[in-house]
């Protein structure tokens, strides 16, 4: 199994396919760098190496009680592009994985980063403050916790119906998708995925979005109803200098699996722009 162990002993899981320009995917709650597999295997078929972890604490990680908040995230990608070497890397974060990204650059720079990309992702900050009052109320997160205690299995089969938009009219999402969601999130660690829930809902990242100076490219469902995007993609795209927004309309949180021929599309015609 492909692992770097970071300073403090946490051994990070990796899948490593292909050769030439590196493209690096960070995934989102309670998710496992196997979310990416379609992306994964359309551009290792253009000709891209690429590169997907399990973030500490999921999937195939190690689950240490310490560092489950951004700036561990974002230091052991710091870690992982270090021990490869990766240079003129694109890095796609998916919600969650959007916010390790972002922390990444705010923390590291992009002198190994040639673009990035953001897909339903969290930044600037999902939860309601009196500065950010588009956000969620902290009420909404406490009920995430409460059901992930209360029954983490049964918990993430349900989410599944918002994250890919199921209970919408006309909307064709598989059992074989939320199987998989529901498998990728209980390969985590319990307190682990506890405690990112802190870290994906409270961490304001509007400092990190003014720090990118890559071309970056920002998608978004606009019926997303996991991270709205009046308070994450809209705000962002004015935060990150001139980022390029593309909005799917009636898009869910989970269109990297519902419309991966779309978003694979979007990410190959912008890696290849000048």
């Amino acid at each position: 199994m492909s692992a770097i162990i970071t300073n403090d002993g946490t051994e990070i899981y990796y899948k490593d396919w292909g050769t030439g320009q590196p493209i690096v995917f960070s995934h989102g709650w309670p998710l496992t760098g196997d979310d990416w597999n379609n992306q994964m295997l359309f551009f290792v078929e253009q000709g891209y190496r690429v590169i997907a972890h399990d973030r500490r604490g999921h999937g195939r990680s190690s689950q240490p009680s310490e560092g489950n908040e951004m700036n561990t995230y974002a230091d052991d990608l710091a870690a992982l592009t270090s021990a490869l070497d990766l240079k003129d890397a694109i890095h796609v974060g998916h919600s969650t994985g959007g916010g390790e990204v972002a922390r990444y650059i705010g923390r590291h720079g992009t002198s190994r980063v040639a673009k990035a990309v953001l897909i339903g992702a969290v930044p600037p900050l999902m939860l309601q403050t009196p500065s950010n009052p588009g956000g969620l109320p902290l009420s909404v997160f406490d009920g995430i916790r409460a059901g992930f205690v209360n029954d983490r299995s049964q918990f993430f089969k349900d989410i599944t119906t918002p994250f890919y938009g199921a209970n919408r009219e006309g909307a064709s999402v598989s059992q074989g998708i939320r199987d998989a969601f529901w498998l990728q999130g209980l390969m985590g660690g319990f307190k682990n995925e506890y405690e990112c829930i802190k870290a994906f809902s409270e961490t304001d990242f509007t400092e990190d979005l003014k720090k990118f100076d890559v071309p970056t490219l920002i998608l978004h469902g606009d019926d997303d109803q996991i991270v709205p995007i009046g308070a994450s993609a809209l705000l962002s795209s004015k935060l990150i200098p001139n980022a390029t927004l593309k909005i799917y309309k009636g898009g869910s949180h989970g269109i990297c699996t519902t419309e991966k021929d779309r978003v694979n599309a979007d990410i190959l015609e912008f890696i290849k722009q000048g």
